[in-house]
């Protein structure tokens, strides 16, 4: 069982080697145990490994099976497990001779021993495989059809290749004729929406999914998986989407067994207060709950009105968050999920054989679907809520309703595996990748797993939670940011203190807006937040992150028909906000208004994330200001030799400023990992620290169990109140030691304002305790 983990993204770049090479970095930093992403052979080029197209083997571009037992072996002997990322919902099929299972259930359609392994639905497609790869006719005449080639016995479409049926050998048939008889169609890329009919990783074309419930296809694709534990090499899993699955928590039983039952998470975002299903066979999320905990801490309540006022003056209407999900969630369902939602509608008996109103009335249940999946007979409370929604806003579709709920509600009906199979597809395509973009009031709060309606937690829900957390899965992983964030940690802690100063950034962004007009302005608000966040950095990763945004809120330009002129005013924009002059001018001083409590946010979260309840994971290079933006800026490779020289300054003994450097988060990174893994026994449970006095709002502070943690909120807020005053918190009657600074201070009640003089953080620990194995960063003489 790790007591803390340290996530590194494996590539051609960045192999396993290189990964062996910085081990002892990570040990020394104090992380227990490197987290890695995904081994498993990707297709080619692939930056993330999540389109595994051969299960057999550790991907040689990212070191091969010797490289894992290289990195492994440094991992062990530094004294580290290993957790690795797996991905069992589905394979990657861009390329089909580099999937041999895609490739042999091309070539023989349903008579492929694959065939039970890709959920495939052939009765729609007359027998075949729809494959969305044409290109749209052009005006020379020629259908795309017309433009394939038969080249070494294989059927190519531009740099498309895929086989040829062993019975419809060349004749001196044309191409058009030999694809008629293959067991696939190549469609154009447009019927992916309505007429796909094999099951996806949400509306990835390329990312085929497949049926891990039957046991031989559970037992192939995780051969080499269970082989790397039961070798040793490999002492916890990460699940990837388990929501995607038939069955999972048939499936993480499977793997239990398989397994022995070793340490296992899986990547489940919870809406809401939503719990992890108690029988399910895990230690908990990946996180995400942790961080909307984190973040919504921090946050000034009083700014939720003036940011209402302000989104609802950019939208030109008060927005309501449940009404923008939903009608976000309805454009995925009659959009680029409609082939999903077809699927289900075709598995319900009926008469008519009329689909519209069956589809219709799924459609609907979907948008209003308040999680991301139910686990039946597990969640099917959440069923019945989105049937109440969905007859309250469209009466009309209540016969129709009243017909699939029984059916939808049976765990063993074939449309309920479907329904709750597609529920996550449909929230993470309308919500993540539409509704996070459109809705701008606070952009810090527009993150994975987390609701951007809540704006704050007050401190004594956040004890609360956490004392759930502590009672409920304590060995559930925490984290601030991953690989799929939106905006990386440092850059949500700058953004989130708008919410303190709403009248100066209504302000500026209307002197912003008046300079760069987009026409869009809640984009442009959504934008400016992501610029002065993630400021300084380089025109781009700005442009791609600004170009990226606009295309995922769909609002004036889109991935599939892009608006030239629109894109060309964002790059103006960019380019005046990086290059000298007004705009930038204004940037700098916000940014500079923002910096330091941005800052002081910045440290309290780490602390917060690294010693609450929890295996809290510290995300590559984030133990420096973390200031990415959405992928693949968050995935950019990190300069580990400016985090060694850093490290060994520290731990000679220096106190570095809270500054541009990051040293400071080093600090604090480290010596909160060097604690956990050094006293454990300081970590085993969960109190409130009470504060009192003029700035006890502005204070969050628990003990762990020997730990205790303080932390700043609302910086601003406090600077102009006066400071912590006579704030104090309480503590037992004896002497601690915090363990950055190494000051003593005299208990039980302790002044604010001398704890935290020189951090905006601390971490206590009793002085009698000294003796004791203890962090080696900050320790001071």
């Amino acid at each position: 069982m790790p007591l803390s983990t340290y996530r590194l993204q494996i590539t051609a770049g960045f192999d396993l080697d290189a990964a062996a090479e910085i081990v002892d970095y990570v040990r020394s930093l104090g992380a227990g145990w490197v987290y890695l992403s995904p081994l498993l052979k990707a297709e080619p080029g692939s930056d993330h490994g999540y389109d595994v197209v051969d299960h057999s083997l550790v991907d040689p571009a990212r070191g091969g099976a010797a490289g894992l037992v290289r990195l492994a072996t440094a991992a062990h002997q530094a004294g580290c497990g290993v957790l690795v990322d797996i991905v069992p919902n589905h394979m990657g099929v861009a390329s089909p001779a580099q999937n041999a299972w895609w490739w042999d259930l091309l070539q023989n359609g349903q008579q492929s021993r694959y065939a039970e392994a890709f959920d495939v639905d052939w009765a729609f497609g007359n027998g075949k495989i729809r494959i969305p790869v044409l290109g749209d006719d052009g005006s020379d005449g020629r259908t795309e059809l017309d433009r394939l080639e038969i080249v070494g016995g294989e059927l190519h479409y531009f740099d498309n290749r895929f086989p040829l049926a062993a019975e419809s050998n060349n004749d001196g048939a044309s191409p058009a004729d030999v694809h008629s008889r293959q067991h696939y169609e190549l469609v154009n890329w447009r019927r992916a929406d309505a007429e796909l009919n094999y099951r996806r990783f949400f509306a990835v074309n390329s990312l085929a999914g497949i049926r891990v419930e039957v046991p031989w296809v559970f037992e192939e694709s995780h051969r080499e998986i269970v082989r790397w534990v039961r070798d040793g090499l490999v002492q916890g899993l990460r699940v990837d989407h388990p929501d995607g699955l038939a069955d999972p928590a048939g499936y993480l039983e499977a793997l239990r067994r398989a397994t022995d039952g070793c340490y296992v998470l899986v990547e489940k975002i919870l809406e809401g207060r939503e719990a992890l299903p108690t029988s399910w066979a895990t230690a908990g999320t990946t996180g995400y709950d942790a961080l909307a905990d984190v973040d919504r801490v921090l946050v000034d309540p009083a700014g939720q009105e003036p940011l209402d006022a302000l989104e609802a003056s950019l939208q030109g209407v008060a927005t309501d968050w449940a009404d923008l999900v939903y009608r976000n969630k309805r454009d995925v369902t009659d959009g680029i999920l409609r082939s999903e939602v077809l699927r289900i509608a075709r598995l319900v008996p009926s008469d008519t054989g009329n689909l519209a109103p069956t589809a219709e009335a799924l459609a609907d249940l979907l948008a209003w679907f308040p999680v991301y999946r139910s686990y039946l007979p597990v969640g099917s409370e959440n069923l019945r809520e989105a049937a109440r929604r969905s007859a309250t806003r469209r009466p009309e579709l209540q016969s129709e309703i009243d017909r699939l709920l029984p059916l939808l509600g049976d765990p063993g009906h074939p449309a309920a595996v479907r329904f709750q199979q597609t529920s996550g597809m449909v929230m993470a395509k309308g919500v993540e990748d539409r509704a996070y973009y459109r809705f701008s009031r606070l952009t810090s709060l527009n993150e994975v797993g987390a609701d951007p309606d809540e704006f704050a937690v007050p401190v004594a829900e956040f004890h609360k939670r956490q004392r759930t957390r502590q009672a409920g899965f304590p060995h559930s992983m925490t984290t601030l940011s991953t690989h799929d964030t939106k905006r990386g940690e440092d850059v949500r802690a700058r953004i989130a203190v708008l919410a303190e100063i709403p009248a100066e950034w209504a302000e500026a962004l209307h002197q912003l807006r008046a300079a760069h007009p987009l026409d869009d302005a809640p984009f442009e608000n959504l934008l400016w937040q992501a610029i002065v966040g993630a400021w300084p950095a380089s025109r781009e990763r700005l442009a791609a992150y600004a170009l990226k945004a606009a295309r995922e809120a769909g609002t004036s330009t889109t991935w599939t028909q892009p608006n030239t002129g629109f894109e060309a005013a964002l790059d103006d924009l960019v380019t005046a906000a990086v290059e000298s002059g007004p705009t930038r001018d204004l940037l700098t001083a916000l940014v500079d208004r923002l910096q330091q409590p941005g800052w002081s946010n910045s440290l309290s979260q780490k602390l917060l994330q690294l010693t609450m309840p929890g295996v809290p994971d510290v995300y590559q290079g984030s133990e420096l200001w973390e200031t990415s933006l959405v992928d693949p800026d968050n995935r950019r490779p990190v300069d580990y030799a400016l985090r060694r020289e850093l490290l060994t300054r520290l731990e000679s003994g220096w106190l570095p400023p809270v500054d541009e450097t990051g040293a400071a988060k080093l600090l604090v990174t480290s010596s909160a990992l060097h604690l956990r893994g050094d006293r454990p026994d300081l970590f085993t449970r969960y109190l409130p620290v009470p504060a009192f006095g003029p700035a006890a709002g502005h204070v969050v502070a628990f003990d762990r169990g020997g730990a205790i943690t303080v932390a700043t909120r609302l910086p601003i807020g406090l600077h102009e109140a006066g400071g912590w005053r006579d704030t104090t918190i309480a503590v037992a009657d004896r002497t601690v030691v915090d363990v950055f600074t190494r000051q003593r201070f005299d208990g039980p009640g302790l002044r604010v304002a001398d704890v935290l003089a020189r951090y905006p953080v601390a971490l206590l620990v009793a002085a009698d305790d000294r003796d004791r194995p203890s962090p080696r960063i900050g320790r001071h003489t």
